[in-house]
């Protein structure tokens, strides 16, 4: 994710892997330190297709606590 501060605004959301395509399901969308809190509290199955979305930049959010 490009340089970005902990008030910014991001889309949290969730991208199944369903068959047939899966569908991408907003969880918040608020402050990228709320959203960080929120993601963490969710189970790992759920974690694994958690992303985190700005206006220039998508990450997957475990790319970014790993990194």
């Amino acid at each position: 994710m490009r340089t970005t501060y902990n008030s910014a605004t991001v889309r949290l959301y969730h991208l199944s892997d369903a068959d047939g395509g899966g569908a991408a399901t907003t969880l918040f969308y608020g402050p990228l330190s709320e959203a960080l809190r929120i993601a963490e509290k969710q189970p790992q199955d759920v974690q694994d297709g958690l992303f985190l979305a700005t206006d220039n930049d998508v990450v997957a959010y475990l790319d970014l606590m790993e990194g």
